[in-house]
């Protein structure tokens, strides 16, 4: 079940101008305080025969009554300026009592809090004058954008700028930013993306979109979360309107002419809740919406039982296309920011190729042209996918790795090369590009680093992608310690650069069978020997020499089943110098720890 919200600021253009001013502002005198001039609480008198709630300490009389020699009297303390008057220990005071530090703060739905929340501030209390954007169109200057007391008085985007200053001589005319609004409103996504959901887009000059598909019970329901975003929005100045819809369409529709801050719809009811919004709300061209106030199409509700055909030939077929969006019968993807923009370079080619020579070169060409680029960013390509576009219009798609974070040309231009095989040119290829889809921090390295010493081991990082370019990736790999106390279960597969840590003491295969296998005419003499003689795989060994035993107990806690199982393991030699990890199960006294069945389960060496 898609879920989508659409976010609406009406007046972004005007409240990002004068957040602007405010921060450039200087900051104004600080308020008296009364709660300073009150006297000071003393909350722990002791013996003190003052009164509780103020009073002076014994001892500190000489700040009361002026009496010692050398001593301010109050009244030349009070004359002295503020940075040189004594402090309240040397004067004898006891500190003035605070006021809880979250007593009075908000929660984040802007309504829970033990005291109550300050009365908004108006319009006028804010900026004084009403206030209007301009742009220049040709050799107009038409409205952009007008405040709320703007638009009590008559002022409406889309007028002349010289009409505006007749209505309303006392104006402030300011000039309008879309491309500032745009990178704000870029920087919301991005930090949406960041904090609330993966998939975040800017829905035109004054709103986004966010995907909450999945997302929303992180931040305690739809509905808090809208709380909490408006609240967000108010801290930073701004006001706005939220809609949660199935459809795009939908929840940007009610967003826009809900007429409430949030609202929170049903999936599968958006026809019912299009139908009386104006048409307007489905995004649709100028002509469209003259066209159909020509034909006295008003609201939504209005193109429902029309025929597709005579719909489409009259307001177009966009306006199909989006009625269709915004009732969920027709997808309407949103392509979300990116956080971070992929390092990408691109050849298009004059004339197709296939030569495997020339598809080398070009390959060249783009990584001659992908190193710099990630050093004037400092990244290193851990990934590095080629994109080959074909005549025929498929695209073949190859991609090599890197077991450590590298900008070496030379290193990336032989794994490709190792790779160059699996190209299928077919007609030819036109356009080829190289983007690095995953990559890491990359600083420059010390020029002592590029010494040759002997005492400094060698590099593997190449040897390892190229092995890796030959084999496959799953080929190379090495054998890190896990927490367990069962040996099939302590063990896994890292990365070849990996450094293992954590080995037990006890002595371990170098081979660990992924399964026991069973052995076969086992003689040993119980409980505590090592087996004298077994077949394995339809051959005989002979025990010349045996270590152990080593017990292993179950994990009780993964399954009832191991509570009282038990392992002997035993290190055993046989003629011909093989050396074996064999093990018995149970204990040879209580049988529910095994039946005394021999499996093998490692070699040694």
């Amino acid at each position: 079940m898609n879920r989508v919200a659409s976010l609406f600021l009406p007046q972004l253009p005007i409240e990002r101008l004068r957040a602007g001013e405010r921060s450039r502002r200087p900051p104004e005198p600080a308020r008296t305080n009364t709660a300073a001039l009150a006297p000071p609480i003393d909350d722990n008198p002791g013996a003190c025969s003052v009164p509780r709630g103020g009073g002076w300490r014994p001892g500190a009389r000489w700040a009361r009554d002026g009496a010692m020699v050398g001593k301010p009297s109050q009244s030349d303390i009070d004359r002295m300026p503020a940075h040189q008057r004594p402090t309240m220990r040397e004067m004898g005071r006891r500190s003035e009592a605070a006021e809880h530090p979250f007593r009075t703060l908000r929660g984040d739905d802007g309504v829970s809090g033990s005291s109550p929340a300050p009365a908004p501030l108006t319009w006028a209390d804010l900026w004084g004058r009403p206030t209007i954007l301009i742009a220049r169109s040709g050799q107009k200057e038409v409205v952009t954008a007008a405040c709320p007391r703007a638009l009590e008085l008559g002022l409406r985007p889309g007028m002349l700028a010289a009409h505006a200053r007749a209505l309303v001589a006392d104006i402030d005319v300011l000039d309008a930013e879309p491309d500032a609004d745009r990178v704000w409103l870029d920087r919301i996504a991005l930090h949406a993306v960041r904090k609330w959901t993966p998939i975040a887009a800017v829905s035109g000059p004054d709103g986004l979109w966010f995907d909450l598909t999945g997302t929303t019970h992180l931040f305690g329901g739809e509905d808090r979360f809208c709380r909490r975003l408006l609240v967000f929005l108010k801290r930073l100045g701004f006001s706005a309107t939220i809609a949660i819809a199935g459809t795009p369409g939908t929840a940007f529709a009610l967003a826009r002419h809900g007429g409430v801050p949030i609202t929170i719809l049903p999936s599968g009811t958006e026809a019912e809740a299009l139908a009386p919004l104006p048409l307007a709300a489905l995004r649709l061209e100028a002509s469209a919406l003259s066209a159909a106030a020509r034909f006295g199409l008003d609201r939504i509700a209005d193109l429902y039982p029309m025929p597709r055909g005579p719909l489409a030939r009259r307001l177009g077929l966009a306006t199909v296309e989006r009625l269709d969006q915004a009732r969920g019968m027709v997808a309407e993807p949103i392509i979300s920011v990116t956080p971070f923009e992929q390092p990408e370079v691109v050849r298009r080619l004059l004339e197709p190729i296939g030569t495997p020579e020339s598809i080398k070169q070009v390959i060249s060409d783009l990584v001659d042209d992908l190193v710099p680029l990630l050093r004037q960013r400092g990244l290193g390509a851990r990934k590095v996918a080629l994109a080959l576009d074909r005549v025929d219009g498929e695209v073949q798609n190859l991609a090599v790795g890197a077991s450590r974070a590298t900008r070496d040309a030379k290193h990336l231009k032989r794994m490709f090369a190792l790779r160059l095989s699996e190209i299928e040119p077919g007609l030819g290829i036109e356009t080829m590009r190289l983007v690095v889809p995953h990559s890491e921090p990359l600083g420059a390295s010390s020029v002592a680093a590029l010494i040759e010493d002997s005492a400094r081991p060698p590099d593997l990082a190449p040897l390892v992608d190229q092995l890796v370019g030959r084999s496959g990736p799953s080929a190379l790999f090495r054998i890190a310690s896990r927490e367990s106390d069962v040996p099939e279960r302590a063990v896994r597969q890292v990365s070849p650069l990996s450094e293992p840590q954590g080995w037990p003491a006890w002595k371990r295969p170098a081979r660990l069978l992924a399964r026991p296998e069973p052995l076969r005419n086992v003689i040993a003499l119980l409980p505590d020997h090592p087996p004298r003689r077994f077949t394995w795989r339809r051959q005989d060994y002979r025990v010349i020499a045996g270590d152990g035993p080593e017990r292993i107990h179950g994990e009780w806690w993964r399954r009832p089943g191991e509570l009282w199982a038990v392992r002997d393991y035993f290190q055993v030699e046989a003629e011909g110098g093989l050396r074996f990890w064999v093990f018995r199960r149970g204990d040879g006294v209580d049988q529910p720890t095994g039946d005394l069945t021999w499996y093998m389960h490692g070699i040694f060496g």
